[in-house]
């Protein structure tokens, strides 16, 4: 997948060391809608040094109050949404990405998946996020393609996923069903373009 030459916005391309990714955690909440799910996006504040201005998942690093990931999907979605989760809310695992190497800042990501409480809406700071919006996966492919929402890579193909599906009850099911190992893209820029490589493609392993 060609992209322009900061396909992770606002970040360095690492030209040393590899650094250590950061453990953090990510919310995918969804709701059903009469045109089919949609998913909850934040936009980050566009003053941020890290992806500023994109349209992302709410999530964040995590801190050693965290039980575990999920706990850090909890708080960043309650920090930056303003949205609670039920103590018996499911929460399902749904897939785990690792900043590439190419990268200077990196995230070992895990991302949920949840339904979101009926008729409950986003409450932004203005600081960390300054805008909020659910939106059907496709809407906001299209959207993104437009130019008309910064979606970053990772976003991109978690909405290309969710964007299968016809419910929120059929999302749960199939990502209970999912053997969720690590994700690593590579970066390669040749030119000023920058090609994002998922394992698998021509070319991630040379």
């Amino acid at each position: 997948m060609q992209v322009d030459a900061d396909p992770f916005p606002s970040e360095e391309l690492n030209r040393g060391e590899v650094s250590e990714p950061r453990a953090s955690a990510s919310m995918i909440l969804l709701r059903d809608s009469g045109a089919g799910p949609e998913v909850l996006l934040v936009q980050r504040n566009p003053q941020q040094s890290f992806m500023g201005g994109a349209w992302v998942f709410p999530g964040g690093a995590t801190h050693g109050e965290d039980r575990d990931e999920r706990a850090t999907a909890r708080r960043e979605l309650e920090e930056e949404a303003g949205i609670g989760l039920p103590g018996d809310a499911e929460l399902v695992r749904y897939s785990r990405w690792i900043t590439p190497a190419e990268v200077s800042k990196r995230f070992d990501t895990h991302f949920f998946l949840a339904e979101a409480p009926e008729g409950v809406e986003a409450a932004i700071d203005g600081a960390e996020c300054v805008d909020a919006l659910w939106i059907r996966p496709v809407e906001a492919l299209d959207a993104g393609a437009r130019g008309e929402l910064m979606l970053v890579f990772p976003t991109i193909k978690h909405l290309e996923q969710l964007a299968e599906h016809e419910s929120v009850a059929e999302a749960l099911v199939t990502a209970r069903a999912r053997k969720v190992a690590p994700v690593q893209s590579r970066v390669l820029v040749e030119g000023g373009v920058a090609q994002v490589l998922m394992p698998g493609e021509p070319g991630y392993d040379a």
